[in-house]
C-alpha cells in the first residue's frame, strides 16, 4: 500500500504548490491503479485532520517505508514518526548520484566536492534505480478490515485531484499565490527533459546564462518533488551521448570539464544537475543550520559585519520587494516573472539576490528576504539547493573578492548595468514589465 499525504500547514502553502503537488498524486493514482497497487492520495482538509492516519496503517503493516530528504520540515517529521511507530521505518535516499552518508564532512567549495565526487561517485553508479519498479509485480491486497478504520481519513476526490478550483479554494492554505501555467507529475517532467534535450540542449553550453534564449532544462521543480530523478535525467544524457560509467577519467582533479567523458554542453549541465545541486544536499544533511545566516563562512560574516551600517542609497521593505517596486527594471522583472511562472531565469536569480542584499538594511534582513519570496513563490523553492543559491549570495561556496565594497565587504559584486552590458534583456524586461 502506497500513501501519500499533503499537509495544510506546511510553511508557505498555496494553491501554487498543492496545485503542482496533486498533478503528481493524479499521475500516481493512476499509475498504481494501472498495477494493481493500493494507494492513498489523502489531502488535508484542515489543519491536523491527518493525525494518526501513519499509526492507523502501520498497525496492519511489517514495514513502513520512506523517502529522506535533508531539509524542510521533512526529517523532524519522519523522526517523530519513527519514535511513534510499532514497526521498523526505512528512510530511503534517492536524492541525488552521490548518497548523502557517502561523506560526513561538509564541502566548503564546490571545487571540493566537485573532487570528492570524482572520486567516489564511479562506485555508485552502477546501483541505479528501476525505471518501473511496479512493473511485473504481484502483490496481494491489503487487509479488508482497513477499510473500515480509514473512513476518518477520506482519500483525495477526482475533483480535486483534477485540479478543481472550487476544491483548492476551500482549503485553508494561501489563495493569494495561484497555481501557474505550469503543470507537475512524472509525465510533465518527461515531457520537459524531451523537450530540452532536442531544442535546447545544443545551446545550453555557450547561451545558458542568456535571459531571452531561455535553454534551461527548467527541471528544477520535478526534481524537488519527486516527479523526475537525477538517475533518469543522467540516464536520458548517457543515451544521447552514447555513454557508459566505463569512460569516466580515472583521474579526480576537481574539474569541471573532461571528467564525465562527454561533450562540452552535456559536461556544463552536469555540473549544475550534479555537482551545484548535491553540493546543496551535502550541506544540508550535515548542517542543520543550513537555512540560516550564522551557517555563512567566517569570513563572510565577517566583512558583511563590518559593512552593516554603511549607508544604501536605495532600502526597501519585503512589501515593496515582493511587489516588484524597485528603481530597477531588471529586478523587477525578474521578480515578475517569480510571482507570475514560479521561477527565475537562473543568471538572474543571482543578481536578484545580490541586490536584495546592497537593498536591505542589514544582511541578516536579506537573508530572510530572499527566503521568504523564494519559498512562496518559486515551485522549486524549498529545497537544499534554492538555500545553496540564497547563502551563494552572501559568500557561501565563494571566496572574498577583492576591490572591497560598501554594503558587500569582499562578498563578490553584481549590478545590473553590468548584466545588461553583457546580455541581452530588453525584450525579457519587456516581457516581465508591471
Amino acid at each position: 500500500m502506497i500513501l501519500e499525504a499533503l499537509r495544510v500547514d506546511y510553511p508557505w502553502a498555496s494553491e501554487r504548490l498543492h496545485r503542482f503537488v496533486l498533478d503528481g498524486m493524479a499521475e500516481n493514482a493512476r499509475h498504481c491503479n494501472k498495477h494493481g497497487i493500493r494507494y492513498l492520495p489523502y489531502v488535508e482538509p484542515k489543519v491536523n485532520a491527518g493525525k494518526g492516519l501513519l499509526g492507523t496503517l502501520a498497525e496492519e503493516a511489517c514495514l513502513v517505508v520512506t523517502d529522506e530528504f535533508p531539509g524542510f520540515f521533512l526529517p523532524k517529521m519522519v523522526e517523530s514518526a519513527a519514535k511513534q511507530l510499532k514497526v521498523l521505518l526505512e528512510a530511503v535516499d534517492s536524492n541525488g548520484l552521490l548518497p548523502l552518508r557517502a561523506t560526513e564532512q561538509v564541502a566548503q567549495r564546490a571545487f571540493d566536492f566537485r573532487r570528492y565526487l570524482q572520486k567516489e561517485l564511479p562506485g555508485h553508479l552502477g546501483e541505479f534505480p528501476q525505471a518501473d519498479p511496479l512493473a511485473k509485480v504481484k502483490l496481494p491486497a491489503g487487509p479488508a478490515r482497513l477499510a473500515k478504520k480509514l473512513s476518518r481519513w477520506p482519500t483525495a476526490s477526482q475533483a480535486l485531484l483534477a485540479g478543481d478550483v472550487n476544491e483548492l479554494i476551500s482549503l485553508p492554505i494561501d489563495h493569494s499565490v495561484k497555481a501557474v501555467a505550469l503543470r507537475g507529475g512524472q509525465e510533465a517532467a518527461r515531457s520537459h527533459m524531451k523537450e530540452f534535450f532536442e531544442q535546447k540542449f545544443p545551446d545550453y553550453a555557450e547561451h545558458r546564462n542568456e535571459p531571452e534564449k531561455d535553454v534551461a532544462s527548467g527541471l528544477s521543480p520535478y526534481l524537488h518533488f519527486g516527479h523526475i530523478s537525477v538517475h533518469e535525467i543522467l540516464a536520458g544524457l548517457a543515451k544521447r551521448e552514447k555513454w557508459k560509467p566505463e569512460k569516466l577519467a580515472v583521474r579526480a582533479n576537481g574539474s569541471r570539464e573532461g571528467w564525465w567523458n562527454m561533450s562540452r554542453t552535456a559536461e556544463s549541465f552536469l555540473d549544475e544537475l550534479v555537482t551545484w545541486r548535491e553540493v546543496g544536499y551535502n550541506f544540508a544533511a550535515h548542517r542543520q543550520d543550513y537555512d540560516r545566516y550564522e551557517s555563512l563562512p567566517t569570513w563572510a560574516q565577517k566583512t558583511l559585519g563590518e559593512h552593516e551600517r554603511d549607508e544604501r542609497e536605495h532600502v526597501y521593505t519585503r512589501e515593496e520587494f515582493e511587489a516588484a517596486r524597485t528603481h530597477d527594471a531588471l529586478w523587477n522583472a525578474a521578480q515578475n516573472q517569480l510571482v507570475r511562472e514560479g521561477k527565475i531565469h537562473n543568471y538572474l536569480r543571482m543578481l536578484w539576490g545580490k541586490k536584495i542584499l546592497e537593498w536591505s538594511r542589514t544582511p541578516q534582513q536579506a537573508a530572510k528576504t530572499m527566503i521568504h519570496l523564494n519559498n512562496r513563490y518559486a515551485l522549486d523553492g524549498r529545497d537544499p539547493n534554492s538555500y545553496s543559491g540564497i547563502f551563494w549570495v552572501l559568500g557561501r561556496y565563494d571566496r572574498p573578492w577583492g576591490p572591497e565594497r560598501p554594503v558587500f565587504g569582499l562578498v563578490r559584486y553584481m549590478s545590473s548595468e553590468n548584466t545588461e552590458r553583457k546580455l541581452s534583456v530588453r525584450e525579457y524586461i519587456r516581457r516581465y514589465s508591471a
